[in-house]
């Protein structure tokens, strides 16, 4: 790798980046820049938000003593520069893979790596935290905070409460403002169109550099022309500049910048370090910046499977043929709200990734981007609901998290009836700890009067769509980031709590909810071959369960084995287990958190897979200690 990228392979540790002369720090850039776009082709990953923190990244491992130094990744789906400048570049081409490198910051992976991050919004508070810990210590041997977030971060609350708490603290904590005008999607809200207004309005800094150039460099500091300069100067930034909002909050306020520019953003940087107190320094960047197609399609390149290089156009080993369960939820949604104009579309800054954009693009008045603010999603579609419409929710199963309080008491308190989507539920795969939707069974069965469903194919998924839009209730629909099974019988209309019988037997009974029911089925095959025979039930419900159906086959089955895409601690099984007041044999996951990996590499690991639940089976009736 040293003749292709010879700056690059000087670099095998953090400090090392300061030893590359200044004027060779563009080229580094191009280097680094040229390693994420490789790597990427090859893994996938999210591209266009590191491309656009490539020079950022330098400036600050520049200037700073990392790891001794913090930097707090919002998100982290820009820190990919950050892995390859701190010892992994040689295991780079390794990301997002089982056993290879996290496509997100992880402690465990580095002690360049703070935090394990993968949600938004959360940077400053955890930076604020850093920096009171260590002025409590008083030790010698100080240190500086650095929280890097995007204009994106600032539509979640919580980087307004640790900005609030920061300013009011005064505590010596930097905050890098990465405005670029997108986070996944283009950004919405009152406050990213009042940033973006520097874009379009350069005449502050071109005021700002005048005045220092030919004014505060010709006069002594404490003159009168110098003091009416300055406020002149402050008059101009309370007119033209967000920094006014930030500096209400206490913060210093520096910017903005070009983000690409390293003989600017170096010196500038270095100086702002060393000042003490709580400050902002704002930079402009592009998302995608150096690779053409990732310029002109942000949002595909935000988060892309493997590519190829040259036309930007995305490879897959296998041609698609069925349609993802995300498909299948869009066509059904927006086929439903051409006949109901009361249905409504609610999205926390994915329209893409949820399959809201089909909505979005025909029926534009009801479909409402709230940017990353989950709870606030949440606590709007009740509002919605409240006066007789019918909103639908679309949320990944991890962040959905974000918003418990508000499900408990803005939702289900109020009886309101909304449709909670729960995309990427269960194992997502190569976004591994931060993102995989393994814990919505367990948080979300105890909340009083919630339904909470989960399909098994392609047609069930439609039924229970129409059905949970039909419903007078709050309804969690929950289904995996996976193509949807074609159904192989012809499903049983919808009923509330209301299982369904796919094959009957006497001594062994597979109950399995959602993505489990087709791998279990194919599991019963495998047994067949061994000469035992298992019944099969679609739980198709984890709230309310079918204890009519339960008890009816507990009566007359010795084993009863439970299968679900979630943790086990306090799901689905548990809750067949309670209904039941017996013990039965659960599959399922470990109450973990789990690495990065292929989602067909992690079931299988976890017994998920037709052999792992055919295997069980087999040592179930050997009397081998399993789950329970």
């Amino acid at each position: 790798m040293g003749n292709s990228y010879p700056l690059l392979s000087r670099i095998q540790f953090p400090g090392d980046v300061s030893e590359i002369p200044l004027e060779q720090l563009p080229a580094l850039a191009e280097e680094v820049r040229r390693r994420i776009i490789e790597a990427t082709a090859r893994c996938g990953g999210h591209l266009a938000s590191s491309l656009g923190a490539v020079e950022l990244t330098i400036a600050l491992h520049y200037c700073l003593d990392i790891p001794k130094d913090k930097i707090i990744f919002d998100v982290g789906h820009q820190c990919y520069a950050h892995k390859i400048l701190t010892g992994r570049n040689q295991h780079f081409a390794t990301l997002r893979q089982y056993g290879g490198i996290s496509g997100f910051p992880c402690c465990d992976e580095s002690p360049c790596d703070s935090f394990t991050t993968g949600h938004s919004s959360t940077a400053v508070s955890l930076a604020l935290g850093l920096a009171c810990a260590r002025d409590l210590m008083e030790e010698k041997d100080y240190f500086r905070v650095v929280a890097i977030i995007g204009d994106g971060s600032l539509s979640g609350g919580l980087c307004f409460e640790g900005l609030n708490n920061a300013g009011h603290l005064k505590k010596d904590v930097l905050v890098i403002l990465n405005t670029n005008e997108m986070s996944i999607a283009p950004n919405v809200g009152a406050l990213s169109t009042y940033l973006n207004k520097l874009i379009s309005m350069p005449i502050y800094n071109h005021f700002k550099n005048s005045l220092d150039n030919f004014v505060k460099s010709r006069l002594p500091k404490g003159s009168r022309i110098i003091k009416l300069a300055n406020k002149f100067e402050e008059g101009l930034k309370g007119l033209f500049v967000p920094g006014l909002l930030f500096e209400e909050l206490g913060f210093r306020y520096f910017g903005p910048f070009d983000g690409h520019n390293l003989s600017t953003l170096v010196p500038t940087l270095n100086n702002i370090v060393h000042i003490k107190g709580p400050r902002v320094v704002h930079i402009l960047t592009k998302k995608g910046k150096g690779y053409s197609p990732a310029e002109k399609e942000p949002v595909k390149f935000h988060s892309t499977g493997p590519f190829d290089i040259t036309t930007g156009k995305g490879v897959s080993a296998q041609p698609q043929v069925a349609r993802t369960y995300t498909e299948i939820f869009s066509a059904k949604l927006t086929e439903l709200a051409a006949k109901n104009e009361k249905i409504i579309a609610i999205t926390a800054a994915m329209p893409e990734g949820t399959g809201l954009d089909r909505f979005r693009d025909l029926f534009p008045k009801r479909f409402f981007d709230v940017g990353i603010a989950e709870e606030h999603a949440v606590c709007f579609s009740s509002g919605l609901a409240k006066q007789g419409f019918k909103p639908v929710v679309a949320i990944y199963s991890t962040f959905l998290q974000r918003a418990y309080d508000q499900i408990i008491e803005e939702v289900a308190l109020q009886k309101a009836e909304v449709l909670f989507a729960l995309d990427r539920a269960g194992i997502v795969g190569e976004d591994g700890f931060t993102h995989q939707g393994i814990f919505d069974i367990a948080f979300l069965r105890s909340v009083p009067g919630l339904v909470l469903m989960a399909p098994s194919c392609e047609k069930e998924f439609e039924l229970m769509i129409e059905f949970a839009l039909s419903s007078p209730q709050a309804v969690a629909l929950r289904y995996p980031k996976a193509i949807a099974p074609v159904s192989l019988h012809l499903a049983s209309p919808i009923q509330l709590g209301k299982a369904e019988l796919i094959r009957d037997a006497e001594d062994v009974f597979i109950v399995a909810l959602g993505s489990m029911v087709m791998p279990s089925l194919e599991a019963i095959a495998l047994l067949e071959k061994e000469g035992i025979h298992a019944g099969l039930v679609n739980a198709r419900f984890a709230k309310p369960l079918d204890v009519q159906l339960l008890r009816s086959i507990a009566a007359r089955a010795a084993h009863i084995i439970t299968v679900e895409e979630g943790v086990l601690e306090g799901g689905f099984g548990s809750a067949v287990a309670e209904a039941l007041n017996r013990p039965v044999a659960r599959i399922g996951l470990p109450c973990e958190f789990i690495t990065h990996g292929s989602r067909a590499l992690l079931l299988e690991k976890y017994g998920l897979s037709k052999e792992g639940i055919a295997g069980t089976v087999v040592n179930l009736l050997k009397g081998t200690k399993i789950h329970r």
